[in-house]
């Protein structure tokens, strides 16, 4: 994905938007994934976190690794959006540190999968058949766990008469 303009003048971030959009109708689940996703991004961040940093890195070598890539995902999709999403990383990356620090390893680790695990009961909850009735994006092309933290900032961006 790059940050040119297609032929009818939309940008590729503008259609990935669009149809995870399409796939976000009902209220009550853009509000659970305005919750969610950061919260499985976060616990993403925390797992890798505590794998075995080998020889020659720290915790959290492998974590940073994955945030490096999925910034540039976003960077190259909109430069507005990469700064947003690199502050939240730079963020997430900092809370992570203090809260490895703090319960340790197999605290960090209990933390990590447990929020990961509600995170995603709440994002099926949200596409059963009492709110939204669709299948998660993910489910058709798997870039789309990627778009769904870009979605939620540009949301955020939106709300503040930001550009992205």
């Amino acid at each position: 994905m790059d940050t040119t303009h297609d032929g009818e003048g939309v940008r590729p971030i503008e259609r990935w938007f669009a149809h995870y959009s399409a796939d976000h109708r009902n209220a009550a689940n853009q509000r659970i994934h305005v919750v969610a996703v950061p919260a499985i991004l976060w616990s993403v961040v925390a797992l890798l976190w505590c794998l075995p940093p080998g020889p020659f890195f720290r915790h959290g070598a492998w974590a940073a690794l994955a945030m490096f890539g999925a910034w540039l995902f976003y960077q190259r999709a909109s430069r507005p959006l990469g700064l947003g999403m690199l502050a939240v990383f730079m963020a997430m990356a900092a809370a992570t540190a203090w809260l490895h620090r703090t319960l340790g390893t197999p605290g960090l680790l209990a933390l990590g999968a447990a929020v990961f695990v509600v995170a995603w009961i709440a994002q099926f909850v949200g596409h059963s058949r009492w709110f939204e009735a669709r299948k998660p994006s993910f489910l058709t092309d798997l870039r789309y766990l990627l778009i769904g933290p870009a979605w939620v900032l540009a949301k955020l961006y939106r709300r503040l008469g930001w550009r992205y």
